[in-house]
């Protein structure tokens, strides 16, 4: 059952045609990154985008396994946010969304509602531990409405996850805050992305260490493609 929307008078988005073999890599074990900025403003370009560029540097350097990105600027709109999402997973074949923008209580702030929508599960522990890191900053985290979903078809699924707008916040809720010392002292969300991109049946991630280390139960690690540790 799909995850029902806050603001149910919203236009529901059309379903797109399912891929029916699941989505056409370039390479083995290739993940499929779709990454979503949404700003009315640099949609129209009154303004730079600041959102896809910086996704695209930071998953350049965490992650260490193949990947390529897809990428769309769009505006504020929920069923234009919605229907990018359902073309990203059903159509292209993304593992993972990425979205950057509209997640705060501003009227026109609708990217929640937009994720909500085309989701099968809900994936709350995302959204709490981004609010968890950025408390660390300002008391103004708590506004943010970030969310996470599971996208679920008969050939494919998807792990979706709304970001926050600024790049500083993008990255430090992708890669968690460490200490004087360098070490992790408030873990980032994307150390349990792999392992939730292998649950729902999408290609095994591996990351930098140095910039994040994916967590995964040691049954599920593998030592060669294809193969796991024995417990």
């Amino acid at each position: 059952m799909t995850i029902q929307p806050q603001h149910t008078n919203e236009v529901t988005p059309q379903a797109a045609p399912e891929p029916t073999n699941g989505p056409a890599r370039e390479r083995a074990n290739e993940l499929i990154v779709g990454l979503v900025s949404i700003s009315d403003r640099a949609s129209t370009g009154a303004y730079a985008d600041q959102g896809i560029p910086a996704l695209q540097d930071w998953l350049g350097a965490a992650l260490a396994s193949p990947w390529r990105a897809e990428t769309r600027l769009i505006a504020d709109d929920q069923a234009t946010i919605s229907q990018t999402l359902i073309d990203l997973v059903d159509v292209v074949g993304c593992d993972l969304v990425l979205t950057t923008g509209g997640t705060g209580p501003a009227r026109r702030d609708v990217t929640p509602e937009a994720t909500l929508a085309v989701g099968t599960k809900a994936m709350p522990g995302f959204g709490e531990q981004m609010r968890q890191i950025s408390l660390n900053f300002v008391p103004t985290a708590i506004l943010s409405r970030q969310v996470a979903v599971i996208r679920e078809s008969a050939a494919h699924a998807a792990l979706i996850l709304n970001l926050p707008g600024q790049p500083k916040s993008i990255r430090e809720t992708l890669e968690g805050l460490r200490d004087a010392a360098g070490q992790v002292s408030v873990g980032g969300i994307f150390a349990a992305v792999p392992y939730c991109v292998d649950l729902i049946g999408g290609p095994y991630i591996e990351t930098h260490e140095a910039v994040v280390k994916a967590f995964r139960p040691k049954s599920a690690i593998r030592t060669q493609p294809g193969e796991h540790v024995k417990r």
